[in-house]
């Protein structure tokens, strides 16, 4: 497997993998090579695509390459009939200089190749990835070096990806919120009321009300941009951690990024709504600049534990827009 990840977390991605019984043969920038164990590929937080049963190419020279590329394409896809579009996917290493000059020269030269020989097959394909957590076939190129890449048919993806700003939106974090409803499948609606803990300055909040959805913006911080005087967002000023719905009341949605040691976050505020039962789905993000990262995913998923005995479609991810942090999404069991 080529296993890529946000770089400079390579490391946690290698830890998590240990716990599956997954050793990483190579590490390179943003990117882990590891052979599979076992026929199903684990739930992984830090991998954001991977590549399945992947063939190593080396040449000297663009046309070396793409000419080789194309050579396993036509050996793998011979049996095959391609009637819709097809993903067609180039990726790299992180930081080396000069790189993406070099994958942009081979994916030029791939598609003249690819033309001449297979005309109505190349018009199918597209550079962009599937929308939210898929396995895709088509043909996924990523780049090790500048001589040596890696060629495969499948491509496990996990759902992050980069999102569009607005400029509307308060802060940064409303690109994390953005991204989590991919991860989830599903998003706010118009009619459905949306709790967001620590809302300030509003990002999640504007998100939310943006679909339609009204909002209870829960932090005693100002809000700002789209989510000041928004009509459907309703900000009180109060403590996040003591804030509850009213009795009998679910609210259809949960949202919570706060600035907080992740197991106090975890034991006095996410798992009580959870085991109340004061939700039905929710996106949490835990930060984990000064714990364990590895460890604390063991420990909130473990089986027994309220996300894991209590919740449907759990999700965790450390996305695109993610920093020092995880994000946590799924459906509540009632």
């Amino acid at each position: 497997m080529i296993i890529r990840c946000q770089s400079g977390f390579e490391p946690n991605l290698e830890k998590e993998l240990r716990l599956h019984g997954i050793v990483a043969a190579e590490l390179g920038g943003g990117w882990l090579r590891a052979e599979q164990v076992g026929a199903r590929l684990p739930e992984l937080c830090f991998a954001h695509t991977v590549m399945l049963n992947p063939v190593e190419i080396k040449a000297d020279t663009v046309n070396g390459l793409a000419t080789k590329i194309l050579e396993y394409f036509l050996g793998s896809a011979k049996d095959e009939r391609f009637e819709a579009q097809w993903p067609l996917i180039f990726d790299m290493a992180a930081a080396l200089d000069g790189l993406g000059r070099r994958v942009d020269g081979v994916e030029k030269a791939l598609g003249e190749l690819l033309r001449k020989r297979m005309s109505r097959v190349s018009k199918l394909a597209i550079s962009d990835k599937p929308r939210g957590v898929a396995t895709a076939r088509g043909l996924f190129i990523f780049f090790a070096d500048f001589g040596r890449l890696f060629v495969s048919r499948e491509c496990v993806f996990g759902g992050q990806r980069r999102m569009a700003d607005d400029t509307l939106a308060p802060s940064r974090s409303y690109l994390k919120i953005e991204e989590s409803y991919i991860i989830l499948g599903r998003e706010p609606v118009p009619g459905e009321t949306v709790v967001d803990l620590g809302a300030a300055p509003g990002g999640w909040s504007y998100s939310a009300a943006k679909r339609g959805a009204r909002v209870i913006a829960v932090d005693n911080g100002p809000l700002k941009g789209g989510a000041l005087d928004n009509p459907l967002i309703e900000h009180r000023r109060e403590d996040a951690f003591r804030f509850q719905p009213a009795a009998g009341e679910v609210i259809d949605w949960l949202l919570c990024d706060l600035v907080e040691e992740p197991h106090h976050v975890m034991r006095n505020l996410i798992e009580p709504w959870i085991a109340q039962g004061w939700c039905r789905r929710f996106v949490v993000i835990l930060k984990f600049g000064r714990v364990d990262p590895v460890a604390l995913l063991r420990e909130i998923a473990a089986p027994g534990s309220v996300l894991a005995t209590r919740t449907s479609g759990l999700r965790i991810r450390h996305l695109y827009h993610d920093r020092e942090e995880f994000t946590i999404v799924g459906e509540v069991n009632v």
